[in-house]
């Protein structure tokens, strides 16, 4: 059955008034909107006007215009998220190298690998944005951490795909990631000059515990133990619990069943001195001890702590729960939500997105990101991993294009509406082998050619690609706007490279007036080195040898000038009004006692043919 569309968020406008109705103009990343103008009441609709999209005059009887610029992906212009665009693009482009043969172990490590690349680049990003004190960047820093929070959990679950036993131990590290407030606060009660009696110093305990983190805690409670030389003994007793609770160890020989066994025995004991009212005289010694056998209640006492329902989850499969399977991670997590969260609230974005991966539901993940996030860099390159670990093969889109690549699209297509960060999505299209190359063609004709350098770059690009009809626009464009600005010799290697024939002749005709005018010729390097490029045009030819006739000439091998000088004139590629300069040239050469009779005489011939002609004509 096919999903609804999500209602889209909407987007104000805040210089639009009330009642005046909006014209838009579409842009491959962004939209224009503006007001405009009626004619009169009542007037057929296509007979209003649209105010000028370039005037920020006011109209007559009418409040100012504007222009509104609506971007859909407002984060590739912060300058330290393109860090993350660029570094992130460097490991996409690794990606796409991994051998399809390699064995799935080794490509499982590899996957693996490369997540914690991809999450290393969005933490250094995060702490970067942390350091620049601005409330405008505070959005930005929680969309990270929110962004690496469900990344963390899709390697977990997807990509490592840990069974259970080392599930947990995964889970344990993903919450102590995302939960550092607790050694900031343990920081500050260390610093203190008696830490046992910081108001903090319980809070601190509990918070080690919850996370699994014993080792720190016996460590802190051992200075509450010195103050109290008389319960001594109960701090004795809290610090061997603690101490012998078994963790599983993935690289052990012990199994799986022997671990639970050992597990059980350890909450039994546990069990016993809560019973046993081992720790009845310390408040806080007990509620450590009812953590330890896994007391939903005390457990939701310390909600303040624990913060989220989803570290509220992995403490309660610690402790009661450390052999939970994949396949039952749903159910708890179901549950531990609506225990956790007040029920007038409703769940936020990320508790539905953090549920659904709970849940296995991968292509629920990627859509609610995709609803929730302010850009699609994250849901491309999650899913392009998700792909090559062949976890997304039976998800195609109806329109053809399967998630991957529609992901992909979307992204590279926003990366072109960026002045430099347009360069990267071509890596992106080049991986997208159902309409990547079509999008390359539409978005690189889009690139502004502002300087002769990034002409170049986007050129080379089309060549590498064999997008033909782009190479010859964008040589066209840049020999026009070169001819504009008198730069002859730019122009001719433009019209050359875009093997515009008609182009390169209007060129070369301006080589020849302006040698005309002048008595010499612009850019001879140029036209001195063209090769076999002069055959373009039977223009562009003359213009070549012309200039070869005068560099013999020059050189005073004056029956060589005179042999060329008479093939231009019997090949009839000259322009005729550039006839009476060939016969101008000729008569020096008939001076010349190097120049044989018979050239002398088919100079003659030819000039008087070709004069005769003329006339006639």
């Amino acid at each position: 059955m096919e999903e609804l569309d999500v209602e889209p968020a909407i987007t104000n406008i805040p210089a639009a008034s009330d009642g005046k109705h909006l014209g838009f103009a579409w842009g491959p990343g962004d939209i224009l909107a503006y007001e405009t103008l009626y004619m009169a009441p009542g007037m057929c609709r296509h007979q209003h006007k649209p105010l000028s999209m370039f005037s920020h005059s006011c109209a007559k009887g009418s409040g100012c215009s504007f222009i509104h610029e609506v971007r859909k992906d407002e984060d590739i212009y912060s300058p330290i998220l393109r860090k993350l665009f660029n570094e992130s693009h460097h490991i996409f482009v690794g990606l796409q190298t991994i051998r399809e043969d390699l064995p799935s172990k080794n490509k499982k490590t590899q996957f693996v690998s490369i997540s914690k690349n991809y999450r290393s680049v969005i933490r250094a990003c995060m702490e970067e944005l942390q350091q620049v004190a601005a409330s405008v960047l505070v959005l930005q820093v929680s969309i990270l951490l929110a962004i690496e929070l469900i990344w963390n959990l899709c390697e977990v679950l997807f990509i490592d795909a840990a069974p259970a036993g080392p599930l947990l131990l995964h889970l344990l590290d993903w919450v102590r990631l995302h939960k550092g407030d607790v050694d900031e606060k343990a920081r500050e009660v260390l610093q203190s000059e008696s830490p046992a009696e910081h108001h903090d110093y319980w809070d601190v305990v509990v918070s080690y515990v919850l996370q699994g983190r014993f080792e720190e805690a016996r460590q802190m409670l051992v200075k509450q133990a010195t103050l109290q030389p008389a319960a001594r003994n109960m701090y004795k007793l809290m610090d061997t619990l603690l101490s012998k609770m078994p963790f599983y160890n993935p690289g052990g020989t012990q199994t799986l069943t022997e671990f639970d066994v050992k597990w059980r025995h350890w909450h039994e004991e546990v069990d016993r001195c809560l019973q046993d009212n081992s720790f009845a005289s310390n408040q806080h010694l007990e509620i450590i001890c009812k953590i330890l056998v896994g007391d939903e209640d005390t457990l939701l006492e310390h909600k303040e702590l624990l913060s989220t329902w989803y570290h509220f989850l992995v403490t309660r499969l610690l402790f009661c729960h450390p052999t939970v399977k994949p396949t039952e991670l749903h159910y708890y997590a179901q549950s531990c939500m609506t225990m956790f969260l007040d029920l007038r609230s409703v769940p936020e974005p990320l508790d539905s997105i953090l549920l659904a991966a709970f849940e296995f539901d991968i292509h629920q993940v990627i859509k609610d990101c995709s609803i929730a996030l302010n850009n699609w860099w994250f849901v491309a390159h999650l899913t392009d991993l998700l792909d090559h670990c062949k976890l997304l093969q039976s998800h195609n889109l109806h329109f053809g294009s399967n998630l991957r690549e529609f992901l992909l699209l979307e992204y590279a297509s926003g990366l072109f509406t960026h002045h430099s960060l347009w360069q990267l999505a071509v890596d992106y299209f080049d991986n997208c082998p159902e309409f990547g190359h079509v999008y390359l063609e539409l978005q690189i004709e889009r690139v502004p050619l502002d300087t002769e350098r990034k002409a170049l770059k986007v050129l080379r690009i089309c060549e590498q690609r064999q997008m033909s009809e782009q190479v010859r626009s964008i040589c066209k464009i840049m020999a026009m706007r070169a001819l504009r600005n008198n730069r002859l010799g730019s122009a001719l290697s433009w019209s050359i490279r875009a093997k515009d024939a008609a182009f390169a002749t209007l060129i070369s005709e301006r080589f020849l007036q302006d040698y005309c005018a002048r008595g010499t010729f612009s850019d001879l390097d140029l036209i001195d080195n063209l090769g076999p490029a002069m055959l373009l045009s039977d223009r562009l030819t003359f213009l070549v040898k012309y200039r070869e006739f005068h560099k013999l000439y020059e050189e005073n091998r004056f029956s060589e000038a005179a042999k060329l000088l008479l093939s231009l004139i019997t090949a009839k590629i000259a322009p005729r009004s550039f006839w009476m300069t060939l016969l101008t040239d000729a008569l020096p050469l008939l001076e010349q006692k190097e120049v044989s009779h018979s050239a002398h005489c088919a100079l003659h011939c030819g000039f008087g043919h070709d004069l005769c002609f003329s006339k006639h004509t």
